[in-house]
């Protein structure tokens, strides 16, 4: 079994990261060359940035955070959020990150996403999935823009093709549970992962360790992203890391 990661989550807006609950009601968290750092030196195994304004200057704020950050830590990162051309990953994994992570723009052209991964590898393309329950099905449906558009597109079929034309990874968040720190949405996640061969990252409503723990053992999740416990010290990673050990989980 793959060692389990423990991966914070930077949403950056206009230079600043911010959090909120069920995706609305953001607040600043701070300067996001300096977390990355700081969750550098406690242990994180990598990390991700969400570009969440991703407008036109807010791409450009991005690429230059990109690179500052760069300098800054050793763990890989992950940048993701108005991405929507093979030039936009070039140029974001030439300022230094990693992985680029795409959403909308995956459900808009797929084929980017094949060809993120002829060209730079599947290691480095993150399909990011924003599901929410939908009732009338019985299961998840995928959403864009932030959370903001609901596309009629069922998450496990999604994740599948997602797979299939070269994703190396993908970032499950549920919309349900995001922000809430309930609990991690087993049953979606445990849904997708049973599903795929590839990883899957974990992401919305952690509030305590022993909430990674579920998502790894019940949900089968390879990693587990969070945000506000970490960015308001609710929770260390490495506190995390010491009560998952204590438990017998393998990780980082």
């Amino acid at each position: 079994m793959l060692a389990k990661r423990i991966i914070p989550c930077l949403d950056v807006k206009d230079g600043r990261v911010v959090k909120g609950v069920n995706f609305v009601n953001l607040r600043d968290a701070g300067d996001p060359v300096e977390l990355a750092a700081i969750y550098d030196q406690e242990g994180a195994d990598e990390l991700v940035f969400l570009d969440i304004s991703a407008s036109v200057e807010g791409r450009a704020t991005m690429v230059e955070v990109v690179r500052q950050t760069a300098g800054e830590i050793t763990i890989p990162f992950t940048v993701g959020g108005g991405i929507s051309s093979v030039d936009d990953m070039k140029r974001l994994l030439r300022a230094g990150a990693d992985k680029i992570g795409i959403n909308t723009a995956a459900v808009r052209n797929p084929q980017l996403v094949s060809d993120g991964a002829r060209k730079f590898g599947s290691q480095c393309v993150v399909v990011a999935i924003d599901a929410k329950f939908n009732a009338e099905w019985g299961e998840w449906e995928v959403f864009t823009h932030g959370g903001r558009n609901a596309t009629g597109i069922r998450t496990l079929e999604w994740a599948k093709r997602m797979e299939s034309l070269g994703a190396g990874e993908i970032l499950l968040t549920s919309m349900d549970a995001d922000g809430t720190k309930d609990g991690f949405d087993l049953k979606l996640t445990r849904a997708v992962s049973e599903l795929l061969s590839i990883p899957v990252i974990a992401s919305g409503g952690a509030g305590k360790a022993e909430h990674f723990y579920d998502v790894f053992t019940e949900g089968k999740a390879d990693a587990g992203l969070a945000a506000t416990i970490f960015h308001y010290k609710e929770l260390t990673i490495q506190g995390v890391k010491d009560a998952l050990k204590g438990k017998g989980v393998e990780i980082r």
